[in-house]
């Protein structure tokens, strides 16, 4: 099949954000007297913040919010570009676009924080669209397939146009799967191949190389 819309996950598919992510996390937490090791916070790279909270540390929905918020400044302040993008992500999504693809970005991330994440890496231009959060999670509440209709929506509202999502969580193959459409899981990222496997992606990379070389046999 030669998929014409490829949406794309951010963290830990576009861009490696572990510093500024870790210690985000870090600083939320510290402000409840809870310390954690940069390196354990890894495994919170991808799902959305308040579940993070609520479902791994037992906080209620209010404390949710202030630790959300203890989050976000430092990373709107610090955070933000503490990221690097993944080496040969630009060549390929010129390769993509150039080849006729029309690519999206769909995210946990706050479609703001995205922005302008994607701006200051120069990666804007290649995309068509993106796909975030809203700041209070409304988005993502059940799970990423929302957030992948509404890219569809935008993009191809007849669904006439083969799509497939790429990410590196189990939360992109969950909701590229509800959503009707197939994924391509890497391994690169901050997920396992076995946590895709279990996810049922319907492909599986392990390097951006990879990547390239799953897309030209599409081409």
């Amino acid at each position: 099949m030669a998929y014409e819309i490829c949406l794309f996950d951010l963290d830990g598919t576009l861009t490696d954000p572990k510093i500024g992510i870790t210690k985000s996390y870090q600083t939320a937490l510290a402000a409840f007297g809870i310390h954690e090791e940069l390196d354990n916070l890894t495994r919170f790279i991808g799902p959305p913040l308040r579940g993070v909270f609520e479902e791994h540390y037992g906080f209620s929905a209010a404390d949710s919010e202030k630790a959300v918020a203890r989050f976000r400044q430092y990373f709107t302040q610090k955070g933000l570009l503490e990221n690097t993008v993944y080496p040969g992500i630009p060549d390929l999504l010129q390769q993509l676009k150039a080849s006729g693809k029309t690519l999206a970005v769909v995210t946990n991330k706050v479609t703001e924080y995205t922005c302008r994440i994607l701006a200051h890496f120069q990666l804007d231009s290649y995309f068509s669209f993106v796909s975030g959060d809203d700041m209070d999670g409304s988005l993502t509440v059940d799970g990423k397939c929302g957030l992948i209709r509404i890219a569809l929506d935008a993009l191809d509202p007849q669904r006439e146009r083969p799509a497939v999502m790429i990410g590196d969580r189990e939360h992109d193959i969950i909701g590229a799967t509800q959503a009707g459409i197939d994924s391509v899981g890497v391994t690169y990222g901050y997920g396992s191949g076995g946590e895709l496997l279990a996810a049922k992606s319907t492909f599986i990379v392990n390097s951006v190389t990879e990547l390239k070389f799953f897309f030209e046999g599409f081409m």
